[in-house]
């Protein structure tokens, strides 16, 4: 098989692109990215390209399957910018995969796309996904849900499948976690267990987090196994504030929900913080997924539980980790720290 794999440098691309590399079965993979990393891997060439502008057809042109992972968290000051990215972006992804003749597609799509549902029982796949509005993040998973639904009406020679992941983390993305959400005031010192005096507990926070590897091996299985449809992706248990306290040796705090997002947006409009509060409200609001559907169908099983790939994060957060790509460059210090001030926080793609 030839692979392309499209945002190939992140979190997730460059986990998929390790799983593709080892599988026998895939001869070529071919990664995708605004700017060509220094990392390189075996069967893999890099293409440059940006999904909103440039010509992705001859890129795709011979390949098995198209992966589609690029997204822009940032800049949450712009949403005009992200809109462009992921939403034009993706569509111009899905427009090239049919023009080049790609008889398979596996777009990263997420928990994010669902709309608001329960925390005490999990949901299946056919939840509605129409996002949180509140969030841009939620409204462009979620519209590109619906541009998914006509291309597949439009395309039904295609193999289609949407990956539904929750938090997906590993140890050498931790850096860019904190970039994207923290921000430059997160001091690494204090991430480590035992140094972080409480963790807030707030009611209706509950999270399914998956590891970076485990998440990549649902994708190989996607791309190598005649399957289509969504799976949702998550490892177990689902985890609280209780339960990240207790991996950081700490206790909890109650903090009501208004009083966090009041927090929250103060830091935004302060330019402290990169994350909208919008990211707030929409993680209050997450289904909590049902995740058969990935087992029996794709045949996936997590290696890792979310506890250790809670552990990975903050492992890495204090080591400042990162690998030899632009997405997930190491931390740099000060100097990076200021850099990421003098550049607008959260206001950067």
């Amino acid at each position: 098989m030839r692979v392309v794999v499209v945002g190939a440098t992140g979190n997730v691309g460059t986990s998929v692109v390790r799983a593709l590399s080892r599988d026998e079965d895939v001869t070529s993979i071919v990664g995708v990215a605004r700017r060509l990393p220094g990392w390189r891997i075996d069967r893999t060439d890099w293409r440059q390209a940006d999904v909103a502008s440039d010509d992705l057809t001859r890129i795709f042109d011979g390949a098995d399957a198209v992966v589609h992972l690029a997204w822009l968290f940032q800049p949450t000051r712009d949403p005009a910018t992200t809109w462009r990215a992921n939403v034009l972006g993706s569509m111009r992804v899905f427009r090239a995969a049919a023009e080049a003749g790609v008889p398979a597609l596996v777009h990263a799509s997420s928990v994010g796309a669902y709309s608001p549902g329960p925390k005490d029982r999990p949901v299946d796949e056919s939840w509605p996904t129409h996002g949180w509005p509140g969030a841009a993040y939620g409204r462009e998973k979620a519209y590109v849900e619906r541009v998914l639904d006509v291309f597949e009406h439009d395309h039904p020679g295609i193999r289609v499948v949407r990956m539904r992941p929750g938090f997906v983390f590993q140890r050498v993305a931790a850096t860019e976690q904190r970039r994207l959400f923290g921000g430059p005031f997160v001091p690494r010192r204090l991430i480590r267990p035992g140094r972080i005096p409480f963790v807030p507990d707030i009611p209706g926070l509950r999270l399914q987090v998956v590891h970076a590897d485990d998440a990549a091996e649902a994708y190989r299985l996607a791309v190598t196994r005649p399957v289509k449809g969504a799976f949702n992706i998550a490892a177990e248990p689902v985890l609280d504030p209780h339960d990240l306290a207790q991996l950081l040796h700490t206790r909890t705090v109650r903090v009501p929900r208004g009083v966090a997002r009041a927090a929250m947006a103060a830091g935004w409009h302060m330019r402290l913080l990169p994350a909208a509060p919008g990211l707030f409200d929409l993680a209050l609001r997450l289904p909590v997924m049902k995740v058969e559907r990935a087992k029996d169908v794709l045949g996936w099983t997590p290696r890792h539980s979310s506890w250790d790939a809670m552990r990975e994060l903050i492992d890495g957060l204090h080591d400042g980790a990162g690998m030899d790509t632009a997405p997930l460059a190491p931390d740099r210090g000060p100097a990076g720290r200021l850099k990421e001030l003098a550049t607008g926080v959260g206001g950067r793609a």
